[in-house]
């Protein structure tokens, strides 16, 4: 019994030197004082180093995307480093073309600010703005869909285009220890600045997704930070082709409130691929647009029906099989695409052998 005691206590002695050494060690060997940073060649932070190059620009005030919440496994938060940043680290290689690494493009959230250093961003970062929203609404569109709509705080604003996203939030709750931040397309119309409204499916262990479906409610108060993104609307006069599965819908509900708010006088057809029946909500709002919107059909298909069944009368199959089947040729046509990435790319396939060209085909893949 003494042997166990005396066992115990040691390992309990070791555990707690152990832990003295680690922030020793954090407080000294990770302590880089402050340090210089400039970005654009024109503002100068001074800022404390030690932490990841995202952390630093976050508590700066600056948002670059970031899907994994820092982790390095989305290849979002990529920023030039002109100085400073040290070696490439093996974690940011997947993430990094040769053009990019020749043009010293980085893993924000890999890099460590350790000394002076020197970046390049896109100016319209700084444009990028956080806000603490309240949920106004929640709506559950299908078992694993809802809707939410947030409303900024009294007196503020957001600007966006059509088919951006935002970064949602996911504070500590009971069975999460960290706080991360993930990307939403927007669903709203840019018309509408003082609120916004999101499309989150539910993902199985998903940080955020869980947040959302089991803790998130009307009223409760989440940081919001945005907008981002390179898939957008396009100020043009050719046919639009949508197509979306899911929660992709989000974007291009975007685009189709804003066409509504503008009166925008545009062909569109939208293509949207589920699995059952029960997968396809907001069928009414699909129908006021039909018969609001200039030229504009809704075409929804089914993967997970079978041929003989007389209960469905749309399209059946993949969403690439419908446009195969129903989209029709011309020289004037670009198209918005929103999903996975073997979706996209059947349906790139299927454009492209309609004759619409590579260069007006734009996608946002998640």
């Amino acid at each position: 019994m003494n042997t166990i005691i005396i066992s115990t206590a040691s390992i309990t002695v070791i555990t707690a030197i152990f832990a003295v050494l680690l922030t020793i060690a954090d407080r000294t060997i990770g302590n880089y004082g402050q340090v210089k940073l400039t970005i654009n060649e024109e503002k100068e932070y001074t800022v404390d180093g030690g932490s990841s190059l995202l952390s630093t620009l976050i508590s700066e005030k600056i948002f670059i995307p970031s899907a994994c919440g820092g982790k390095g496994t989305c290849g979002y938060c990529k920023v030039q480093i002109h100085d400073g940043g040290g070696p490439v680290l093996a974690t940011e290689l997947p993430f990094l073309s040769q053009e990019e690494l020749d043009d010293h493009v980085r893993l924000s959230c890999q890099c460590k600010v350790k000394q002076d250093i020197k970046i390049e961003i896109p100016d319209e970062l700084f444009n990028v703005k956080e806000f603490e929203a309240t949920v106004e609404s929640i709506e559950v569109l299908t078992d694993t869909i809802k809707k939410l709509r947030f409303r900024l705080p009294e007196g503020e604003e957001i600007s966006f285009k059509p088919g951006q996203y935002v970064q949602l939030k996911a504070p500590l709750y009971e069975g999460n220890d960290e706080e991360v931040y993930r990307a939403y397309s927007i669903a709203s119309s840019p018309t509408e600045k003082t609120h916004l409204e999101l499309i989150i499916g539910f993902v199985p262990e998903g940080i955020a997704t869980t947040y959302v479906h089991h803790h998130l409610e009307e009223g409760d108060k989440v940081t919001i930070n945005g907008p981002f993104g390179d898939f957008y609307y396009q100020d043009t006069d050719a046919e639009m082709i949508m197509v979306a599965t899911g929660t992709g819908v989000a974007p291009i509900l975007s685009l189709l409130n804003y066409m509504k708010d503008n009166d925008i006088k545009r062909k569109a057809r939208f293509y949207f691929g589920a699995k059952t029946p029960d997968d396809l909500f907001m069928l009414d709002y699909f129908k006021h647009l039909e018969e609001t919107l200039y030229d504009f059909k809704f075409v929804p298909t089914l993967s997970r029906i079978k041929d003989d069944d007389t209960s469905w009368s749309g399209e059946k199959g993949r969403v690439n099989n419908a446009i195969d089947k129903l989209l029709e040729e011309n020289d004037n046509q670009e198209a918005y695409l929103c999903g996975n990435e073997q979706m996209i790319d059947s349906v790139v396939k299927s454009l492209t052998n309609k004759g619409v060209k590579e260069e007006k085909i734009y996608y946002d893949k998640f």
